[in-house]
């Protein structure tokens, strides 16, 4: 499949606000302590280098820049072409690394060095070059722009809700978290009261929460596609990434021996239960699986916040050193605890949208 005249991407801009989004909090976080430490704004940029410098910082610094430049350039396509865009995306990564160390200067849990600086813009140029010899085509032609035409609804919308399936698998690198779980809202609110459950209601509970996001999640995407003929191999390799995610983020917490320890009786019996029901409810009505998707994300929520956390894995988090880890587990935890209420938000978005298009009462799988 060809397009002669190419139009912005809105998945493309979408995916963009939200890496952004995710960049700067992570820069910026805890977001707390601000003041005025003696220092010039932008004497990071003229200092010296860094006294100790880690091939780790160097690569995750790079790395996190890496898809900024590949998105920028994407959402310019195609009012900006060639050596243009690939500067524009470049400068671009540039510009919010620079005021993102400028701002850390006045965090004290926060060093910006102009090495961190270099790194970024290294990789904002890198990830537009990407984009540029290899991104564009997914724009307006080859298999995965004819796929995602082909399986999905179109329409900005759709879009949209590929982005926050995105996001739904990026939630699964927070590593204490019940398996799927979501919106856990106790940080914030406050901790429950100490209460002492048997084993057998926290494998209950537990197994209650895999199910029903599994549920929710299913029918989500099922509810985006306008072919079915493919929901059953994309439901698969969803959830296996999603578990794959899981596996890697809590072996990055603990042993490599320990890397399945969220695969505990209440998942497994969650995730058997969960896919079992997922195969009939997909035969609904497309309008049932809305809503039913809707009803099973508010059930899970409310699990989530009634569920005892996992003691060892949230001990095991807590002995880890201060860094990028724990920089980058504040990112995750803050979109895992906004998931739910923004998607439940979208449902409500793209019920008009489905009534006023029509569905087959069926869809074949």
């Amino acid at each position: 499949m060809t397009v002669t005249d190419p139009r912005p991407s809105p998945l493309a801009r979408y995916l963009l606000l939200a890496y952004v989004l995710l960049v700067i909090y992570a820069s910026l976080h805890p977001f707390s302590g601000w003041r005025d430490q003696g220092v010039g704004a932008f004497a990071f940029f003229t200092g010296g280098l860094p006294r100790y410098i880690t091939t780790f910082d160097l690569v995750t610094n790079f790395a996190a820049y890496l898809p900024l430049g590949f998105l920028v350039l994407l959402a310019l396509h195609p009012h900006l072409r060639g050596t243009l865009a690939l500067t524009t995306a470049g400068l671009a990564g540039c510009l919010l690394s620079f005021a993102l160390e400028t701002l850390q200067t006045f965090l004290p849990s926060r060093f910006p060095s102009n090495l961190d600086f270099a790194t970024n813009a290294l990789g904002a140029f890198a990830g537009a070059a990407l984009a540029l010899r290899f991104g564009i085509s997914l724009l307006g032609s080859g298999r995965i722009y004819a796929l995602r035409h082909r399986w999905f609804a179109a329409g900005a919308r759709y879009d949209l809700g590929l982005v926050l399936l995105a996001l739904w698998l990026f939630t699964q690198l927070t590593p204490e978290t019940l398996l799927f779980g979501n919106g856990d809202l106790r940080g914030v609110l406050g901790p429950a009261p100490a209460v002492l459950h048997s084993a057998e209601v926290f494998i209950q509970a537990e197994a209650a929460v895999a199910a029903c996001n599994l549920l929710a999640i299913g029918l989500f995407l099922s509810c985006l596609m306008q072919d079915a003929r493919p929901l059953r191999r994309l439901l698969l390799a969803l959830f296996a990434a999603a578990l794959a995610l899981k596996t890697v983020a809590v072996g990055v917490v603990l042993k490599a021996q320990n890397v399945l320890a969220w695969l505990t009786p209440g998942a497994f019996l969650g995730l058997a239960g969960g896919a079992l029901t997922l195969l009939l409810a997909v035969a609904l009505p497309r309008a049932a699986r809305l809503a039913l998707a809707g009803l099973l994300l508010m059930a899970a929520t409310v699990l989530v916040n009634l569920t005892p956390e996992n003691p060892y894995l949230v001990n095991a988090l807590k002995q880890w050193p201060q860094g990028y880890f724990l920089n980058f587990n504040g990112v995750t935890h803050l979109v895992s605890l906004a998931w739910p209420f923004v998607a439940l938000f979208y449902l409500m978005l793209l019920a008009p949208r489905l009534a006023a298009q029509g569905s087959p009462s069926r869809d074949k799988l």
